[in-house]
């Protein structure tokens, strides 16, 4: 980061999440497997894998491969779940740390408006009664 650079700032919910996350050992862990498995490395690794397994391993790979790949299957499923459902977890506590934000910025907006406009009838006030013109008996 250049020394002239603002810190970035981020929504006070961001910040939260990170904390808690990294805090737990066990989402950093599920966290750590969700982005290996989501990158194209897996991908490279595992076409490596099976291709040197139903070559040089195994002289009938289909069985065992068949029961590997799907152990791997409902594990990785398992992983992006937890990962949806932090997202969604994420998600609510944004949407409602916007709402309260939001209520508080219309509440302030309202108070300001009525402000703004008693001033302005005592302005009106004011002008009304120095450019009425004197009174005659």
């Amino acid at each position: 980061m250049n020394v002239t650079e603002p810190a970035r700032a981020h929504h006070p919910v961001v910040t939260e999440h990170r904390k808690r996350r990294s805090e737990d050992v066990q989402l950093r862990v599920a966290d750590s497997i969700t982005k290996f498995a989501g990158s194209m490395t897996f991908v490279y690794v595992h076409i490596i894998a099976f291709a040197a397994w139903m070559l040089f391993v195994e002289k009938n790979p289909w069985p065992t491969l068949t029961l590997t790949v799907s152990l791997e299957a409902i594990f990785l499923s398992t992983f992006v779940m937890i990962g949806q459902n932090r997202q969604a977890d994420f998600a609510q506590r944004k949407a409602d740390h916007d709402f309260n934000e939001q209520e508080l910025e219309l509440k302030l907006n309202t108070e300001v408006t009525k402000a703004v406009h008693a001033l302005a009838k005592e302005i009106h006030e004011i002008v009304s009664a120095s450019a009425a013109p004197p009174k005659t008996t």
